[in-house]
């Protein structure tokens, strides 16, 4: 694991005349930009079809295999001669600083509907039919299913899908994973890796789970107790996994799971690791996650697999929350990296967020995706006496308009070998750049950026990664 520096910045955000960041030229010149700055690391959120009914939330998903539609780039399609000129020309627009989904979902599918009439099927289009069949034919027939049906699927009744409804979604799967996979390509080449991001639940409403009900439990839903985000705790509403039934498959699913991501992404960041090991259930019909317990699943038998069938090994433990010995037991007994959070390192004397506490065998992130941005950070969240322990460790006062640069030099000073820093600490923004607010269901995943960075954030980096060693080879 050598030492390396990235960047955590979701599609969404990225530049676009299309309402949202997608897959097309800002993408591209967006992995320039690493490249340039010495980063090799990107970290994007989950690429998994989002809703509006579910919030837009790349972690509450249809589908834990799919591809979102809305990333598809338009001006790629345009490329391939599956949409004409005057379509695109009609739903360009100024960028703006925020996502907006309603028209973006609305535009996306038009777009779609025209490519798709235009749209051969070809041998390409087989392989990739043939490759992912087993997750894409209960995804598109669900999918086709879910657009006839206005409840979720324990209330359908129309079960008689449109088999040109079926083609469709699969031939918008395969126009989104032609396009991810040529870009992930282009910022292999410029020597970035990918972090993907691999959320733990399914939604209810799902492909996974309407096509594994035997998989899936539900009698309780998913969460987490009280903690620093939530004195209620979390209710997230997911149903959780059966894991008797896993260990009866030998953890089958999982592992055909986990080896498409590892086609996707170089590096995998198990989202709530801990639920691997020990899962927090809430009875169903509770309010709040305040009453729930942990159960125990069979992590030894699962992670050997794991360590079995991907000797290499790819993966990062988001270790964040309520976490136990035997948590940390696990993890450090399969060599999983931690993560490690700076706005979470001065609420206490002794955190052991702080570097001074750091195995080299960990990622240390400025923020996360469900923190504030460092800059408002410092001003909202932190108490009087925080702010004395903050200005005691770094040796000097500092305002709030330096904070971000202080917190991310203190982070690639680090002996972690991997340094992630999200673009809205970068680029020093405050609250307005929030990513996600656990616990609410609006406003989230909004923030975008309405250029990319300007010449002096890559000269910045350029140095950091010069000093500390983090280089791009």
């Amino acid at each position: 694991m050598q030492r390396s520096a990235g960047v955590l910045l979701h599609i969404t955000s990225l530049p676009s005349p299309f309402c949202i960041g997608d897959l097309g030229r800002q993408a591209y010149l967006f992995v320039d930009f690493l490249s340039e700055s010495n980063q090799s690391l990107w970290q994007v959120l989950p690429l998994n079809p989002t809703f509006e009914e579910f919030g837009n939330s790349p972690y509450f998903s249809t589908s834990l295999f799919a591809g979102n539609p809305v990333l598809i780039s338009p001006e790629l399609l345009c490329e391939d001669g599956l949409i004409s000129s005057e379509s695109l020309e009609k739903f360009r627009e100024n960028p703006t600083s925020k996502v907006d989904y309603p028209k973006a979902y609305f535009l996306k599918e038009v777009l779609l509907e025209e490519a798709f009439k235009n749209f051969s099927e070809s041998g390409d289009f087989y392989s990739f039919e043939e490759e992912n069949s087993f997750w894409l034919e209960d995804y598109a027939v669900f999918s086709a299913l879910r657009k006839k049906n206005t409840n979720s699927w324990e209330k359908w009744t129309d079960l008689k899908p449109d088999p040109l409804e079926i083609r469709k979604e699969k031939f918008k799967q395969y126009i989104f994973f032609r396009q991810w996979f040529k870009l992930k390509e282009y910022a292999n080449r410029k020597g970035i890796k990918i972090i993907g991001d691999l959320p733990i639940y399914p939604a209810f409403d799902s492909a996974d789970v309407w096509a594994n009900k035997h998989l899936f439990r539900f009698d309780v839903v998913a969460g987490v107790p009280p903690d620093y985000f939530s004195l209620e705790g979390q209710l997230w509403g997911n149903p959780v996994y059966n894991w008797d039934a896993l260990r009866e498959e030998n953890f089958q699913w999982w592992i055909k799971r986990i080896e498409h991501s590892l086609k996707l992404y170089d590096i995998l960041r198990i989202d709530h690791f801990r639920g691997l090991i020990s899962y927090y259930t809430v009875p169903k019909g509770e309010k709040t996650a305040k009453y729930g317990k942990w159960e125990r699943a069979y992590p030894e038998e699962f992670f050997s697999l794991l360590k079995e069938r991907f000797p290499n090994f790819p993966f990062i433990a988001e270790d964040l929350g309520t976490i136990d010995r035997e948590v940390e037991e696990i993890r450090d007994k399969f060599g999983f990296p931690s993560m490690r959070v700076l706005a979470f390192a001065f609420f206490e004397p002794h955190s052991s967020h702080l570097p001074h506490n750091y195995t080299q065998n960990c990622v240390v992130y400025t923020t996360t995706h469900d923190n504030m941005p460092l800059k408002d950070w410092f001003e909202y969240e932190l108490k009087e006496e925080d702010r004395e322990r903050l200005y005691k460790y770094i040796g000097k006062k500092v305002e709030k308009e330096r904070v971000s640069a202080e917190l991310i030099r203190l982070s690639y000073m680090s002996v972690a070998n991997y340094c992630i820093v999200p673009m809205q600490d970068l680029l020093n923004l405050g609250k307005e750049s929030r990513m996600n607010t656990p616990g609410t269901s609006k406003g989230n995943w909004e923030w975008r950026m309405i250029t990319l960075p300007q010449a002096e954030l890559n000269l910045w980096l350029s140095e950091l990664t010069y000093i500390y060693q983090r280089f791009n080879t």
